[in-house]
Formats: structure tokens, C-alpha cells, sequence
């Protein structure tokens, strides 16, 4: 007679297959956009490596690649070749030649991105790319900003930036005439120059604000705020560097040029990414304060 089994024993639980993903596809699509679009990628590159805004680009790629490896076993299941995404990838091709023959580096750029999002929406079809936006849509920060939007959006912000030097300056006694962009101190006169004006911490904060808010809350519309604030922050704090060069000049004007200027900027990045932080615990506080007094007023 058989001897029956332990009822209390635990079953066996069959582990989850392990996600296979199409890399054979992967590498073949992938290597010929990399071939295509060689010149486009290489030129991207070198600006990542000599423009003070666009350094965060080398960090563009791994994050946004991060993200699409962390829902990998989510879209794997999903995906259902599309057709329809080769009218993205023929228009990334038409793009390209038009941005290459009239030396018009964004709109080449920009082309490599919607080829990209085509070859994705071929291969996996409309859902996985719905499921992949956010990480895809990162990676629009890794493209320069066409020149001509840079130069409308610089000035201004080099003229707001010296009004908010004068006005503090002027607040803690410091005598300055302000000029345009052109601040006139007793012992020298001190230019608020591209690098003052914002727009080189605005796009790289911009970028952390959105990853930091993807990673640190899940509620949408304080993602949204986030990247909404890097803008006045990267503003302020960039005042915040023109004013102190501008009390530093009164007592040690060495301390305005070289390397110490340039220090002084990394910090002041540094000061706009705290401020970010502090901001989204203030908001989660505020939030979560909100949330109880409206739960007590409930029960009560």
C-alpha cells in the first residue's frame, strides 16, 4: 500500500522562463542604423566631449538603455511586428538627407531618433513603443538644441540673470550699474557672459529632474513639476553665481577668473540639483499634508 503524501508539504513552484529577447534582430537593425548613421553619431559624440552644455549626453544612452532593460520581460510579450513603422524609418531616411545636404546637424540628428523610433515600432509594434516612450524620449537630450533657438533663448536669459545680480548687489550695498548683459562694479567690469546665463545647467538639470523623478516618485504630475522646476532653479542659481562673482570682484578679483571660476560653476550645479531635491521633499511634505487633512475631514 502506497504511503500518501504530505499534505503540508510546500509544491514545487516552476520557475519563470527566462526572457528571450530577439538579439539576432537587435544587433542586425541596430548595426545598420549605426552604419547609416556613422557621420551623424560621431559629430553627436565629439559634442558631448567639447560643449559645456551637452556633456550629459554621455549619460543619455545608459540610462535610457537602463530603463528599456529594466521592462524588457513587460515588452517581450507584447511585441507584434508592424509594418506602418517603416513610414517612420523611410522618414528618418528622407530626413537625413535633407538635414546632411543642407548642413543642418539637428534636423540629422533628430532623424537617427525617429529612424530609431521606427525600427522599434517595426519590430515590436505600436504597444511596446508606448510601454518604451519615456526611455526613447530621453534620448532627445542627447541632440544639441539648433543654434538659432539657442542664441533667442540665451540673451534673455543673460539680461535676466545680470537684473537679479543688480538688485541683490544693490541690496547688500554693493554699488553696480547695470548696461544690457554688462555689469559696471567699482574695481572692474563684469560681463554676464553664455556660461552665466542658465541654458548650459537648464538642459543637463532639466534631464536629471526627469530621470530623478522617474526613479524617486511614481506620481506623474510630481514628475511634471520637477521638470518644470529645473528651469527657475538653473535661472536663480545661475544669478545666485553672477551675484557672488560679483561681491567676490570687491574683496578678491583673482578669485573671479581662471580656475576658480570655473569651480565656482560645478558648484553652482551642484547647489541647483540640491535645490531640485529639497524641492521634491517639500512637495511630497506638502502632498502627503494635504492628503491627511483631507482624510480627516472625511472620517470626521
Amino acid at each position: 500500500m502506497s504511503r500518501p503524501a504530505h499534505t503540508g508539504e510546500a509544491a514545487t513552484e516552476t520557475p519563470a522562463p527566462p526572457v528571450q529577447l530577439p538579439w539576432a534582430a537587435i544587433a542586425w537593425f541596430g548595426g545598420l542604423l549605426a552604419a547609416l548613421y556613422a557621420p551623424v553619431l560621431a559629430r553627436m559624440v565629439y559634442e558631448w566631449a567639447t560643449v559645456e552644455e551637452m556633456g550629459h549626453g554621455f549619460f543619455v544612452l545608459p540610462v535610457s538603455g537602463y530603463l528599456i532593460w529594466r521592462r524588457r520581460a513587460e515588452v517581450v510579450g507584447l511585441a507584434r511586428p508592424d509594418l506602418r513603422g517603416l513610414i517612420a524609418v523611410l522618414w528618418g531616411f528622407v530626413q537625413l538627407v535633407l538635414g546632411t545636404a543642407g548642413a543642418d546637424f539637428f534636423v540629422a540628428r533628430t532623424a537617427f531618433l525617429i529612424s530609431l523610433v521606427g525600427v522599434v515600432w517595426t519590430m515590436a509594434g505600436i504597444e511596446v513603443l508606448r510601454r518604451l516612450a519615456f526611455p526613447l524620449f530621453l534620448l532627445a537630450f542627447s541632440v544639441r538644441i539648433p543654434l538659432f533657438l539657442y542664441s533667442q533663448i540665451t540673451l534673455p536669459l543673460q539680461l535676466l540673470a545680470s537684473q537679479i545680480a543688480e538688485a541683490v548687489l544693490n541690496f547688500l550695498g554693493v554699488p553696480v550699474l547695470r548696461e544690457g548683459n554688462i555689469l559696471e562694479l567699482a574695481s572692474q567690469r563684469l560681463s554676464v557672459v553664455e556660461a552665466c546665463s542658465g541654458i548650459r545647467s537648464l538642459l543637463s538639470l532639466t534631464f536629471l529632474a526627469l530621470v530623478y523623478g522617474y526613479f524617486f516618485d511614481h506620481r506623474l504630475w510630481m514628475r511634471i513639476v520637477l521638470a518644470v522646476l529645473a528651469a527657475p532653479i538653473a535661472i536663480l542659481t545661475n544669478a545666485g553665481r553672477v551675484t557672488l562673482t560679483g561681491i567676490l570682484s570687491e574683496y578678491r578679483p583673482e578669485l573671479t577668473r581662471g580656475w576658480f571660476h570655473d569651480i565656482e560653476g560645478w558648484l553652482v550645479f551642484l547647489v541647483a540639483l540640491a535645490c531640485l531635491v529639497l524641492s521634491h521633499r517639500l512637495l511630497s511634505a506638502l502632498a502627503g499634508f494635504l492628503v491627511r487633512r483631507k482624510d480627516a475631514r472625511v472620517s470626521a
